[in-house]
């Protein structure tokens, strides 16, 4: 990891800013290698800044996490039914098909995970797509007014950030405003469904550290990948905290013409 704190620094705060808003953090990533002529991050700093965006979404929504973990081991033991157990069993499903193809391709994953071309088309597409529920959707529905087929719906949709460019909150905000729920309620099934995927990934990640060459250099740059991983994750939590505030209010259009712009810049990138 050829690294300095600066770059650390940067590239920590670049992950906490796009992790959780909709505007793709992959190919934000892309960005200093591409402009400033910086060094791949590298698989161990990919771990660390995402186990900080992880601490982040557990840590602020520790209290519905707690709720929803009670009420479904309840609902195991006793079949006793609640509306938290309900949305856990939801988030369950909406899991399954991202979790599936994650594992299946893998490895055609990490083959385009740095392609510039695919990030900048699917970060304009995806932009389109989400201007286009957020117009189309009714705002009717709260979180708990989802049922086992739309949270489906939302998780195949998910599988589609396996695309770079695409967004993971992203593309699950945009299925979930298709099925009608308000922007808020949108946001928050999002922001829970990333936990079990990030924790997927990141135990995937991890393993391939462990198992190649990176693996053994990493005991020496522990103290940098930490402090990545705090930065990363006080970042994500602010993010987290005002963008579930502001969202009724502001809408998505300030992040659809902002991945338009991204899209843009690194299709000029590539090209010239």
């Amino acid at each position: 990891m050829d690294l300095d704190l600066i770059q650390v620094s940067l590239l920590a705060i670049l992950q906490g800013l796009t992790e959780f808003l909709p505007i793709s953090s992959s190919g934000h990533l892309l960005l200093p290698s591409l402009l400033l002529g910086w060094a791949d991050q590298g698989l161990s700093f990919d771990v660390a800044v995402h186990v900080g965006s992880l601490l982040a979404v557990i840590g602020y929504f520790r209290s519905d996490i707690r709720r929803l973990l009670l009420a479904w081991f309840l609902s195991l033991h006793s079949g006793k039914s609640s509306a938290d157990s309900k949305l856990a069993w939801l988030l369950l499903i909406a899991t399954l098909p991202a979790g599936i193809t994650g594992l299946l391709f893998n490895d055609v994953i990490e083959l385009y995970a740095r392609s510039v071309i695919i990030a900048a088309v699917a970060s304009i597409i995806f932009a389109l797509l989400l201007l286009w529920s957020d117009r189309v959707g009714k705002y009717r529905k709260e979180l708990f007014d989802l049922n086992w087929k739309q949270a489906l719906f939302i998780g195949i949709a998910q599988t589609l950030a396996l695309i770079p460019g695409t967004s993971r909150s992203g593309v699950t905000m945009t299925a979930a405003l298709f099925c009608n729920l308000n922007r808020q309620a949108a946001a928050r099934f999002s922001f829970l469904l990333a936990i079990p995927i990030i924790i997927a990934s990141g135990l995937l990640n991890f393993i391939e550290v462990l198992n190649s060459d990176a693996g053994v250099g990493v005991a020496g740059h522990w103290q940098t990948l930490m402090y990545a991983a705090g930065i990363s994750a006080l970042v994500a939590f602010s993010c987290i905290h005002f963008f579930l505030r502001l969202i009724e209010s502001i809408g998505f259009l300030p992040f659809v013409i902002y991945r338009i712009v991204l899209g843009c810049v690194l299709l000029a990138v590539y090209f010239v």
